[in-house]
């Protein structure tokens, strides 16, 4: 895909680099809007929705109803806090072999995997 460069959507990607919470689109939004005051919340939905398109950025879809928003694209899981709704990364070796394994038990075609855990976060744990 041959795209005309945009500073809007390079502002996106700076942002999102600098988080590790997995922001959904309106905090993405109330972020590039300091660098960006008049971009429309419109334009970062389509942007942050063209970047996960390409891969360049991962949609995670935790089950709230919201999308998040990772700039972290290589396979690992994520942690989800079910009292406050934080969404992080689990530092936990991604276990490949899972994967194999459903191929091999499965008559379709397996493409992937998506796991993520839930609990409370250590903020929550301390209230």
């Amino acid at each position: 895909m041959n795209l005309k460069h945009s500073r809007q959507r390079d502002s996106i990607k700076k942002f999102l680099a600098t988080r590790k919470d997995h922001p959904t689109a309106d905090i993405v939004y109330m972020g590039v809007r300091r660098t960006f005051p008049n971009i429309s919340l419109g334009t970062v939905y389509r942007n942050l929705t063209l970047l996960a398109d390409m891969g360049e950025i991962v949609r995670v879809r935790v089950g709230d109803g919201v999308d998040h928003f990772d700039y972290d694209t290589s396979p690992h899981y994520h942690f989800v806090c079910s009292e406050c709704g934080c969404v992080r990364d689990l530092e936990l070796p991604f276990a490949q072999s899972l994967t194999q394994a459903a191929r091999e038990r499965f008559a379709g075609e397996i493409e992937g995997q998506v796991t993520w855990f839930y609990g409370r976060c250590a903020e929550c744990t301390e209230k």
